[in-house]
């Protein structure tokens, strides 16, 4: 029975959430990839600016996960803040060609970053509450691939209109909003609302906070773990600044998340796949060692060839773990704390990129690419060995 269902094809639902993610993924990231040499270059902001702009929208931000998962949960509904989250992103994308100093670059990538903050925990309880546990992590690999897939055309956009506006960032922008708008509107019109699980409607609802509460131990554990490895693995941007200083011009540096992304895209849904047949704890150590041969590759003095293995392995790593962490979250909490669950887990990793995000800066201010790439093998080593001391959890049958 379990092998028949494994092989059951996946809900209308998570394919809608796949093409959504590819939609606002391929307009994010055009201003991912052009981002930091517009904070860098075009605003003459220091290095640390984009530390401190990414991190502080993203510990905001997790403010916005950790609620929307717990009132996602109480009102057992997913879509309306699905379509709250996408539609402020949406929002949020004019803003980035208006601004004309950090200020209004932290605002604007604030409001996208509250965005996706109000999106991610009620998104993926909707992929938890539709997909038995047989063919999950095919589900959460299924999604992750396509947001991938707009991840991996950005960079590659993004180069041709660098060159066809003349390297007018502003202009490239402008046209990167087109995107998130249909994002937005097919989230809005083909994604159907079904009931998130529910215990007894007679029953009150819990407390706010009494949800986190109740979270158990292996979840906490599994929380504390992706807190540890978030300090590890810093933004992409700095892949970019990497591969500046490694000899690619401005025009050619998103280039280098297209390498990222491509390696990305080719093991996410293999590794959800594989998820759903081996041990899901082995898959997330395998990428964690990645990421440490990773950085010890980008720590050293590159030639393209060597950015170019390095960055792969970097998008390797996020393969083997991203859609991970998001499968045993959703093995391991109950039903109706699903969304609860990723809230928690994403607002702990929130907080760890804005103290990831201000040490890489200040580290790559001071020292330079080695010594970050060596920290942040460091942190990852320290990740493996406490998700290794983790005790098994029987995988949930229904």
């Amino acid at each position: 029975m379990s092998e028949i269902r494994a092989r059951q094809p996946l809900p209308r639902n998570v394919w809608v959430l796949g093409f959504v993610s590819l939609l606002m993924d391929l307009s994010s990231e055009i201003y991912h990839a052009l981002l930091p040499l517009f904070i860098t270059v075009t605003l003459g902001l220091p290095v640390i600016a984009l530390g401190a702009i990414d991190g502080v929208a993203e510990a905001t931000a997790s403010f916005a996960k950790l609620a929307s998962g717990r009132l996602s949960d109480r009102s057992r509904r997913r879509k309306p803040w699905i379509l709250a989250g996408y539609g402020l992103a949406a929002l949020s994308k004019p803003l980035f060609p208006l601004a004309s100093g950090a200020v209004e670059v932290m605002g604007a990538r604030f409001a996208d970053r509250i965005g996706k903050g109000i999106r991610g925990a009620p998104r993926d309880g909707m992929i938890a509450d539709e997909t038995p546990p047989e063919i999950r992590g095919r589900a959460y690999g299924l999604r992750q691939s396509l947001d991938t897939v707009g991840a991996m055309i950005a960079p590659i956009a993004a180069v041709g209109l660098m060159m066809l506006f003349a390297e007018n960032i502003r202009a490239v922008f402008w046209i990167a909003v087109i995107p998130a708008a249909l994002c937005f509107l097919l989230a809005w019109l083909a994604l159907k609302e079904k009931a998130a699980p529910r215990t007894d409607q007679q029953q009150p609802r819990a407390p706010f906070f009494a949800g986190f509460r109740a979270l158990d131990r292996p979840t906490r554990r599994l929380i504390a773990v992706g807190f540890l490895f978030t300090l590890a693995r810093f933004s992409e941007g700095f892949l970019i600044l990497r591969g500046y200083d490694a000899g690619l011009s401005a025009t050619l540096s998103p280039l280098v998340l297209a390498v990222f992304n491509l390696a990305f895209f080719a093991l996410a849904y293999p590794a959800g796949a594989l998820s759903d047949r081996m041990n899901s704890k082995g898959i997330l150590l395998a990428g964690m060692a990645v990421l440490i041969v990773a950085d010890l590759i980008l720590a050293q003095p590159l030639g393209l060839v060597g950015l170019g293995l390095g960055v792969a392995l970097w998008g390797a790593h996020m393969a083997l773990t991203q859609g991970i962490f998001a499968r045993l979250i959703a093995d391991c909490a109950p039903p109706d704390l699903r969304a609860t669950s990723f809230g928690a887990f994403y607002f702990v990793s929130g907080i760890a990129t804005l103290l990831s995000s201000l040490a890489t800066g200040l580290l790559w201010d001071r020292q330079g690419a080695h010594a970050t790439f060596l920290a942040g093998a460091g942190v990852a080593a320290v990740a493996m060995a406490m998700l290794s001391l983790l005790p098994e959890r029987a995988r949930p049958s229904a």
